[in-house]
Parts: C-alpha cells; sequence; structure tokens
C-alpha cells in the first residue's frame, strides 16, 4: 500500500502560495495605490519585482480553483460546500448587492452602479470571498498537517487504485468474471466507506452494493442520476458473480471498472 504524502503537502503548499499571489493580483486590479503603498512598506526596492510577477487573476484564478476544490473534497469534504459558496451565484438571487456578489461574478467583469454612475458594487466584492477561500485551502494544510487527519482514506484510495488495476489486468486476460467480481468489492468498500464518512449507520449484517446505493440517496448523498449509474455497475457486478448467469461481455466489465474509478474518485 503506498501513497505519497508529500505529493499532497506540496500541492497544498504551492495552493496557499498562488492563492496570497491570486489575492494580491485581484487587491492590485481593485486598489493599485493602496497594494503598491502597502508593497513598498514591506518589500521595498522589490516592490516593482513583485508587482510584475502577479498572476492574471482572470487566466490563472480557474485552475486555482478547480485544483482547490479536488483537494478540499479528499481531505476535508465537509468544508467543500462553504468552498463552493464562495464561487458561485447565489440561487436565487433577487438583486446583486456587495453581500450577493461572488467571484464568478467578478469573472464575468459585473460591475453594479446606480442612476448616477457610482459604483455599487465590482470585482472588489469578491475580495473577501477569495480570502475566505485561502482560509479554507489553508485549514485542509492543517487538518493535515495534525494527527485529527484521517490517513486511512487517503490509504484506501491508493489500495483501491491497486485492485482495479489488478482487475483491468484480468480483464485484458480473458477473466471477466474475476475482473468484475474484484472490482465490485472495491465499490462495495468505497460505498461503504461513503456511508460512514456522512454518519450513515445500517443494521443489515452484509450489506450489498444497492443497499448502500439507496442509503446513500436517502440521505441525498447523491442524486437520482448517480443512483442510477451506480445500481447499473451493480448489475454487472451481480453477472459477473452468479455462474449461472449468463456470461459477462470484455465490454461490460471495462465499463464496470471504469465506473467504479470514476465513483472512487468523485464520491466521498
Amino acid at each position: 500500500m503506498n501513497f505519497n504524502l508529500e505529493r499532497y503537502k506540496k500541492d497544498l503548499e504551492s495552493l496557499i502560495e498562488m492563492g496570497r499571489q491570486l489575492q494580491a493580483s485581484l487587491q492590485y486590479a481593485c486598489f493599485p495605490e493602496e497594494l503598491r503603498s502597502q508593497a513598498e512598506k514591506e518589500l521595498g526596492e522589490k516592490t516593482a519585482s513583485f508587482l510584475k510577477g502577479l498572476p492574471d487573476f482572470d487566466t490563472e484564478y480557474q485552475s486555482w480553483y478547480s485544483e482547490a476544490k479536488a483537494l478540499i473534497r479528499q481531505l476535508l469534504p465537509d468544508r467543500l460546500a462553504d468552498f463552493v459558496r464562495h464561487y458561485e451565484t447565489p440561487k436565487p438571487r433577487k438583486s446583486l448587492t456587495f453581500e450577493s456578489y461572488r467571484i464568478e461574478d467578478c469573472l464575468q467583469g459585473i460591475v453594479i452602479r446606480d442612476r448616477f454612475g457610482e459604483t455599487i458594487v465590482g470585482p472588489e466584492g469578491a475580495i473577501p470571498h477569495l480570502r475566505q477561500q485561502r482560509a479554507i485551502v489553508k485549514a485542509v494544510h492543517a487538518r493535515f498537517e495534525s494527527s485529527l487527519f484521517d490517513i486511512r482514506q487517503l490509504a484506501m484510495a491508493d489500495l483501491f487504485d491497486s485492485e482495479l488495476d489488478a482487475a483491468s489486468e484480468l480483464g485484458k486476460k480473458g477473466f471477466l468474471r474475476g475482473a468484475g467480481a474484484m472490482a465490485g468489492v472495491v465499490l462495495e468498500s468505497h460505498l461503504a466507506q461513503v456511508c460512514a464518512n456522512h454518519s450513515i449507520t445500517w443494521r443489515k449484517k452484509a450489506p450489498t452494493i444497492g443497499d448502500f446505493n439507496n442509503m446513500l440517496k436517502a440521505a441525498n448523498v447523491i442524486d437520482t442520476p448517480q443512483w442510477r449509474s451506480i445500481q447499473h455497475l451493480a448489475d454487472i457486478r451481480n453477472l459477473c458473480d452468479h455462474k449461472h448467469a449468463a456470461e459477462p461481455s470484455a465490454e461490460e466489465v471495462k465499463d464496470l471498472i471504469g465506473g467504479v474509478a470514476k465513483v472512487v474518485k468523485n464520491l466521498f
């Protein structure tokens, strides 16, 4: 079981630094003189170099957001909704004010003015939201560094990757039932962990993929399309497990392995 903790640590540190630079870039775009003055106090003659090296917020933020969102989903899923909320425009939104302005509005260049042409809210309204997103990423890093973080899930993710690779190799060599059964075990184990992550309990002694799938849907962890997709995977797994059933096709087993890999990477 091999998983690279240093990779996660370096990714987080890189995201924290890029977040700092993106906030400085946005502040410079909104309040250039204020940021320049602050930089001159802290950096002196290095100010010009610092300002020149700032990333372009409009082009670089989306990449940062996507990477940060993926890591938060993996390492601190209970803060994912908060992180996304600071980016996405609230729905429904009756009016656009400083309180309802989001980073998404900033990226679209939206500026609201009153009838006299005075700005009510513009890109500066995104700064507090970016600051909160940076704080969440820092919280992920702090949790990672502390003993509060459950490393077991990282280990399980790597173990599942290895088992799916093995299942894929079995399938390529024609052992379709064995490949499907192995992928099914990964899916069942992962769904059990997802239920545990969301404090979903069960009384059944040996729950199946279908049982876990139904419990996750009932708890609104997954939606109907996700439920149907997982049920389809369960059907293929059952075809592989039951010797008296029709022989699974290579395409069905390939779909099962690929589908399980997608669930493992996107459902937490």
